[in-house]
């Protein structure tokens, strides 16, 4: 299966489109009148240097991204799934029949003016740790301001941030072991972090008015790393989530992968994402964290629900009485848990276990917690020794695929179809 992905905003440059704006001139007049501005002047000739003003970028980005996908409608077999990284998932959704160029350029261009309004802040790639590194570093020097807005590779992530903050926290990762750069976005805002959570409610409002047509390809959304639901709400939400919302790219590649997608192919005027899904594909997943995963889903499925959106942010080891909760609210809070994990939860747990960390911990020594959450065994616990039919193999190789998928090392299709390799 294929997938065709679209990059988003910092990939814009002078020149971008020239090859295609010949060949596509009735999409460039189609542009003009929506945009109220020559796209081909802006792009060929940047004038004023717009290329690096949001308002301006992400436009003529979701235009000559339109431009690679008719030119791949012609030249290239369809996809199986479609795929865009923050903006480009806008392209993602018009090859998917979401909207039409006009319909799709509208939405772009008044996302890029309400992102573009929130300013104070920046964006910086670091190359080289892991996120939990990333995550523990920034912790533990108290650079609350700052976030990870990009999961983009198992070694690269990106953060959001305010100018100053992100210039104290420079040299501290540049002295992390194993960082191989410190790199500045180019982008005008701190995107998909929690400064963007006006510009994304306001774009929520002027979504709930925008009609949506059924998705004919599956695409992959930002926020949740799986495939966009048939519900045009549901859609509207994610988009207008997006915007404060950490892209997982790492996430939707992993996802496609695990679907089948074997080929990859970027519409766009840029490498980028190719490069970043070669690292993805090409690196060993991570073992799976079940305490990591669990006080993730109470942080999105109890706590969100209730609290909003504070829940996705709130620190794992603070205590729930730091969010004002009432009795009800945690009488609320055991019933969703025990919706959510398929068990039995007492208001009292709540109580006694206040915070996100405490709470996973007590669940995940329960016996009947639900089959998912009850691998999350430490490895200590685990014996050594492979199980009986583990042993009972004679080939080794076999043996070592069968051990790294009951880790989880490696999914059961992936296994599957390594051991037939093996044939």
């Amino acid at each position: 299966m294929r997938c065709y992905v679209f990059p988003g905003q910092g990939t814009q440059k002078k020149g971008m489109g020239r090859s295609l704006f010949a060949r596509f001139p009735d999409l460039l007049r189609r542009a003009d009148r929506v945009l109220g501005y020559s796209i081909e002047e802006l792009c060929l000739e940047n004038p004023e240097r717009r290329l690096s003003e949001t308002a301006y970028a992400q436009p003529a980005i979701y235009v000559v991204n339109a431009l690679h996908w008719s030119a791949a409608q012609e030249d290239l077999p369809p996809a199986d799934f479609f795929a865009g990284h923050s903006l480009g998932e806008y392209s993602a959704l018009l090859a998917a029949g979401a909207f039409d160029f006009e319909g799709g350029l509208t939405l772009v261009q008044r996302r890029a003016q309400l992102m573009g309004e929130v300013g104070g802040g920046a964006m910086a790639a670091v190359v080289g740790v892991s996120e939990q590194i990333a995550e523990e570093t920034l912790k533990r020097h108290g650079a609350t301001g700052v976030v990870i807005a990009n999961y983009n590779a198992p070694e690269q992530i990106v953060l959001s941030g305010s100018h100053e903050e992100l210039a104290h926290i420079k040299p501290v990762f540049e002295k992390v072991e194993g960082v191989r750069g410190f790199i500045p976005v180019r982008v005008s805002g701190p995107f998909h972090s929690p400064a963007m959570a006006p510009a994304a409610a306001r774009f929520g409002d002027l979504l709930a008015s925008v009609d949506l047509a059924e998705l004919r390809t599956p695409v992959i959304s930002n926020v949740t790393g799986r495939p966009f639901g048939p519900d045009a709400r549901e859609v509207r939400a994610l988009l207008a989530e997006q915007i404060a919302q950490p892209v997982r790219w790492t996430e939707c590649i992993r996802y496609l992968r695990d679907a089948g997608v074997s080929v990859f192919i970027e519409l766009g005027e840029s490498k980028v994402l190719t490069s970043l899904i070669d690292r993805i594909t090409t690196a060993q997943e991570p073992a799976p964290d079940p305490r990591r995963d669990l006080i993730e889903r109470i942080r999105r499925e109890i706590l969100q629900p209730e609290i909003g959106d504070e829940a996705l942010s709130f620190d794992e080891d603070a205590s729930f009485r730091q969010l004002g909760l009432n009795s009800i609210i945690y009488v609320r809070l055991a019933r969703r848990a025990g919706t959510v994990l398929g068990i039995t939860v007492k208001p009292d747990v709540i109580f006694q276990h206040r915070s996100c960390a405490a709470l996973a911990d007590h669940l995940l020594t329960r016996d009947d917690i639900a089959p998912a959450v009850s691998q999350a065994v430490t490895p200590a616990a685990a014996p050594e020794a492979p199980p009986a039919p583990l042993r009972e193999y004679q080939d080794e190789r076999v043996t070592a695929l069968l051990r790294d998928c009951a880790n989880g090392t490696l999914t059961v299709d992936r296994t599957i179809d390594a051991i037939r390799a093996l044939a």
